[in-house]
């Protein structure tokens, strides 16, 4: 173990490594400072970035932008009541309140020092679980892979849960596209249309930085930028927030332990595990009657559950090469392209990266807690940058990502075409995450499927004879069950009001 951990410390004591964790931390926190601007189109850009850079230093500037905006985006949320990124919904309900009455610092440090807690507890859970259920994923042949990736997908409809059809519908989409191509089974053109660039099916790359990053920058575009009528700082010292985590112990413990749980679950995630914890953090309060009027507890549920996520979304990638977000689909690219498969094979092969990886974590939330700690006071003139002006930028950033890739015409006109469908979608209010997750795990899933039906000659029943498939398999049936049930229910109770009404 100790060994390991020396050369952990070795591979992430490289300059190349320790810059990019900076950078990526800081880049982060920029972004989720700026309302309007997501990291998943960020970490679009800088996708194709990456895969020049050595497989540890290229991972860790993705996960430092993600980290980092989960961090960043408490600052508009508590000073301006805007979520600077989609999960700090929750925590405008009692920042901002506090902020308008002259607690802002104490807001902020409160924000700061949850998602600080909830950073080392998921990567405690990282080192701990990620290991383990790799060598689970030994035990696992085609038949459990592809029940695995169908047990994704279907997770990842059933959490869009008042979007469940659309949500279907782009998966559906998503599982096309990446049909697209050459079927290497057969050796056979699917869809190409005799087209040459589609020869090696629709690129990832451009499809990502296309649905998140311009997409996002058409929206910009769209509007008008806000300034903050909210720059300056008030009330006790960057460091109160410890002690009010100390008052409220049982609080963290439970939202970082929902987070860790939900960022288990492909689909589910930031806004499961911050809904669940906010929810409990209030049945459980003694003054409930505070919570969305600037309860200190609320925002601790909130951003300790968000960033309890961050590490523990992790856990299915590494262990089982299924990628639980969109977000997680982009470090799988970078992965492959560095010929790194997750699973037991990288634990038992490439021990240093793994351990690298965990410090590399550690690192980004310690650079990111200090930075926000110490230089509040500026990042906050961020949130008056002009929406336009951040929408074309990324829209000049995301042609030049699209096309340096593999340096063709084509990348960057598919980057176009997605990016204008992901702007019908936005306005629509339809999920696109399910597009880039059927692009990613519907091949996975055919080739998988295909497979055990060759070792099976045919045979179905493989699914259910095999006691790890059968499992995965009955999981599916139970989510499915549970969630028409619980939609029956509603609907019913919904109804019966309105019958006593009309009668």
């Amino acid at each position: 173990m100790l060994d390991t951990l020396m050369m952990g410390l070795n591979e992430i004591s490289a300059m190349n490594v320790l810059l990019a964790i900076v950078i990526g931390a800081l880049v982060g926190v920029t972004i989720g400072s700026i309302p309007g601007l997501e990291p998943a189109g960020v970490m679009a850009i800088l996708l194709p970035l990456t895969f020049s850079m050595e497989p540890l230093a290229g991972v860790s500037l993705l996960l430092g932008v993600y980290g980092g905006a989960w961090y960043g985006g408490a600052i508009p949320a508590i000073l301006m009541n805007t979520p600077g990124t989609p999960v700090a919904v929750l925590t405008t309900y009692d920042g901002y309140p506090m902020a308008k009455r002259g607690e802002g610092k104490k807001a902020l440090s409160i924000a700061y020092t949850a998602s600080f807690v909830g950073g080392l507890i998921s990567i405690l859970s990282l080192v701990t679980l990620a290991p383990t259920l790799s060598q689970i994923a030994l035990l696992f042949g085609s038949a459990e892979f592809a029940m695995l990736a169908a047990l994704g997908m279907i997770f990842v409809v059933l959490a869009h849960r008042k979007h469940v059809v659309e949500a279907a519908m782009m998966l559906g989409l998503g599982i096309f596209l990446g049909t697209v191509g050459i079927d290497r089974s057969f050796s056979t053109q699917v869809y190409t249309f005799g087209e040459v660039w589609l020869l090696n099916g629709i690129p990832l790359v451009p499809a990502v930085i296309g649905l998140f990053a311009m997409s996002q920058a058409f929206v910009l575009l769209s509007q008008r930028g806000q300034d903050s009528s909210k720059t300056t700082l008030e009330g006790e010292g960057m460091f109160a927030g410890f002690w009010v985590l100390l008052k409220h112990k049982v609080t963290v413990a439970r939202s970082a332990a929902l987070g860790v749980v939900m960022g288990l679950l492909p689909g589910v995630g930031e806004f499961g595990s911050q809904f669940f914890s906010y929810t409990l953090a209030q049945k459980f309060s003694k003054t409930p009657e505070k919570f969305g009027d600037g309860a200190e507890e609320g925002i601790i549920a909130s951003e300790t559950s968000n960033n309890a996520v961050t590490a523990s979304v992790m856990i299915p990638l590494l262990a089982f090469g299924i990628p639980a977000d969109a977000l997680m689909a982009m470090l799988l690219a970078v992965f492959m392209v560095h010929n790194y498969i997750p699973g037991p094979t990288l634990f038992a092969e490439r021990p240093e990266f793994i351990s690298g990886l965990y410090l590399s974590l550690l690192l980004m939330n310690v650079v990111v807690f200090m930075y926000l700690t110490f230089a509040s006071r500026w990042i906050v003139n961020l949130t008056r940058i002009c929406g336009r002006f951040i929408g074309a930028c990324i829209l000049v950033l995301g042609f030049v990502g699209a096309y340096s890739q593999n340096y063709q015409f084509s990348d960057a006109l598919i980057a176009l075409g997605f990016a204008v469908f992901g702007y019908v979608l936005r306005r629509n209010d339809i999920p696109a995450v399910p597009i880039i997750l059927g692009l990613v795990l519907g091949p996975v899933f055919l080739n998988r499927f295909r497979q055990a039906m060759g070792v099976a000659d045919g045979d179905m029943s493989i699914f259910v004879s095999r006691p790890i498939s059968l499992t995965l398999l009955a999981l599916i049936v139970i989510a499915i069950t549970v969630f028409v049930v619980a939609n029956l229910r509603g609907k019913s109770s919904q109804q019966t009001p309105a019958e006593h009404a009309h009668g």
